[in-house]
């Protein structure tokens, strides 16, 4: 209790949509000449790519005689609870920890192999890893929460298509969310995306709220293969987003970032979707 209440310098090694804005987060950069006042400052490392940077940064910032701590996803260093605002932008919450699949490319289930739920905190964007995996109760809370926000709801952290029922389409229409993110990262997630796509269509939902992450670059990956089921998503009448796979090393060819920053792009997906009409 007593470290929520300490000024805490934050510092991560890249800035992102989630990140915090505040003036006491920053963004890989040594310690500036005048800062403000503060208790403790804390290196927080989410990719294991970026870890070497992190450390850099954690030495860097031991010059300023403050308490130096290092920690983070990639560090496998989650408390177990979310504060909003510390490690995440405001209006970004997370309600759940863990996911009871065992993914290959995942270490979420190696941090967290249980799922755990957490106590319920004021936000309009869910990160949690695997949402529809919670019980009915949990489920419900979150949406009567997400009812009360100023913002449209998003769902950025991923919905496992293979667990969507009609229950919480209803629950989706009753809040009329801004984005709701599914996921295609393997062979077996497809046939529950077009059952997905068909529950959610008759819903009334349409491509500017359904997005899809989809998995690219993985061993015996081309990019034949990963164009096909990009159209698949496209067709599914979903948006589909290219997620890079990266090991540990974090070892990605140029022609495999070219084609993730293609898919990535709206305004040409948008023109790729158009043309298929």
């Amino acid at each position: 209790m007593k470290e929520n209440i300490k000024k805490l310098i934050r510092v991560f090694p890249r800035k992102t949509k989630a990140t915090p804005i505040d003036a006491l987060a920053f963004y890989d950069v040594p310690p500036l000449l005048f800062l403000p006042p503060a208790d403790e400052v804390h290196v927080s490392c989410t990719f294991t790519w970026d870890k070497p940077k992190a450390e850099y940064l954690a030495d860097q910032w031991n010059i300023t005689g403050l308490p130096v701590k290092i920690g983070g996803v990639a560090y496998n260093s989650d408390s177990g609870i979310f504060v909003a605002g510390k490690y995440l932008r405001q209006g970004y919450t997370i309600t759940s920890r863990g996911c009871p699949n065992r993914c290959w490319f995942c270490n979420v289930w190696k941090r967290n192999p249980d799922l755990i739920e957490l106590p319920i905190v004021d936000g309009f964007n869910i990160l949690d890893d695997n949402l529809l995996a919670c019980s009915e109760k949990h489920i419900k809370s979150v949406f009567d929460m997400l009812q009360k926000q100023k913002q449209k709801a998003e769902f950025t952290g991923g919905i496992e298509a293979a667990r969507l029922k009609e229950w919480h389409v209803e629950l989706f229409q009753k809040i009329k969310p801004k984005q709701i993110f599914f996921a295609y990262d393997t062979e077996t997630d497809y046939e529950p995306l077009v059952i997905a796509s068909k529950m959610l269509r008759e819903a009334g939902f349409t491509r500017n709220i359904l997005r899809c992450y989809l998995l690219i670059g993985y061993r015996g990956d081309t990019f034949t293969k990963a164009e096909e089921r990009l159209m698949r998503v496209l067709q599914l009448g979903f948006y589909p987003f290219a997620m890079m796979y990266r090991d540990d090393k974090n070892v990605v060819t140029h022609d495999w970032k070219e084609f993730q920053r293609m898919w990535a792009r709206p305004a040409l997906i948008y023109a790729i979707q158009k043309n298929m009409r």
